[in-house]
């Protein structure tokens, strides 16, 4: 339905949680390197629980190898970013759409957003918040693409 894709995730129990969501909503996983743990760390396998042999998922050793290998579909990457001011409800996602997550710390890199920066999208929030966990971030971001292509993820 979707690639989510985590670039230099950090904490293992976030990307574990994402797989699980990946696995229940037909969407497939990037994980591009380098990560802040092993992948097959148990934290990551205890968060998506027994879906993880479920899971379709990529693990690239960087991201120039990731964005060689899907540069024709630049113009579908979303990234969900602090630095934007477009809310990620006004984003209009199409069925095999790239959202782009950032590390934990880090963010995603300006370098990639800017090869696409109309498409860097944000999550709104209260003048006390400075960021969101990286999984419930995927999750709104998500479930949202879902909602406008709800007849396509329907028939599946």
């Amino acid at each position: 339905m979707f690639n989510i894709v985590l670039v230099h995730p950090q904490i293992p129990q976030n990307t574990g949680s994402i797989g699980r969501l990946c696995v229940n909503t037909d969407c497939k996983l990037h994980i591009v390197k380098p990560t802040c743990f092993e992948i097959n760390d148990k934290n990551v396998k205890r968060a998506g629980l027994d879906y993880w042999d479920l899971l379709d998922v990529t693990v690239w050793e960087n991201l120039d190898e990731f964005l060689a290998a899907n540069a024709d579909k630049i113009d579908r990457f979303f990234f969900a970013t602090t630095k934007s001011d477009k809310p990620y409800f006004d984003a209009k996602f199409q069925k095999d759409d790239f959202l782009f997550f950032g590390g934990e710390s880090t963010g995603l890199p300006m370098e990639l957003m800017k090869a696409k920066w109309e498409n860097a999208i944000t999550i709104p929030m209260g003048k006390n918040g400075r960021s969101l966990n990286q999984a419930v971030s995927v999750g709104i971001v998500l479930y949202d693409a879902l909602r406008q292509n709800y007849t396509d993820f329907q028939s599946k």
